[in-house]
């Protein structure tokens, strides 16, 4: 296997944690997104919608989207298990996730890229920006509750919606965009979260 990756943005930022996690390693090949290296004719002739991550596998198949990549891992290396090992508990933390990940993640990349954005030739909309800074605040506060004080964002143990919301508060973070402090139970996962190993991107290679 071969993952294509650029770890500091969300996505990437997402997988990349949750390898860490598992202690899964695969041979990575950063694809510099504020190089453009996502729009060059080779790229592009592997994944079209020209987006990462991508995992290319040994016999050629190639896997988008970074929630299929980790519900393919995930088959392959259940332990230590990060969906869930009973059937409610997958659905619990995939409910979750999907907050995380269409809730915040999505809304921080529209802000960011409307606002702030680092990718070259991206020219943004302040009145987008604006509407989602204002979609954002209510999935931040469900979310903050959702939380309470829980060690981790689905329950006692870390799963793919602590990666998920990992890599769009990072991402937010360097775009400019953080929620506010009334977040508390937010602000207290995502410093504890930042000392783990996982949060930590790791070196191409």
């Amino acid at each position: 296997m071969k993952l294509h990756t650029f770890p500091p943005a969300p996505n990437p930022r997402k997988l990349n944690t949750y390898l860490r996690e598992k202690g899964i390693e695969i041979p990575t090949v950063w694809v510099n997104l504020l190089k453009g290296e996502h729009k060059t004719p080779e790229f592009l002739a592997m994944n079209p919608a020209g987006n990462l991550p991508v995992l290319e596998l040994d016999d050629g198949t190639v896997l988008t989207e970074s929630l299929a990549i980790i519900e393919y891992l995930e088959e392959l290396h259940p332990d230590p298990p990060m969906i869930g090992t009973t059937a409610l508990e997958r659905a619990q933390t995939r409910r979750i996730e999907r907050i995380c990940e269409m809730g915040v993640l999505g809304r921080v990349a529209r802000i960011v890229h409307n606002s702030n954005s680092p990718l070259p030739g991206v020219q943004g909309k302040t009145a987008i920006a604006d509407h989602f800074r204002e979609e954002l605040e209510p999935v931040l506060a469900r979310l903050d509750a959702e939380i309470g004080d829980r060690p981790f964002v689905a329950g006692d143990r870390p799963t793919i919606a602590d990666c998920t919301l990992f890599g769009a508060l990072e991402f937010g973070r360097f775009g400019g965009v953080e929620p506010g402090p009334q977040y508390a139970n937010i602000h207290r996962w995502w410093a504890d979260f930042a000392k783990r190993p996982s949060a930590e991107i790791a070196p191409p290679g």
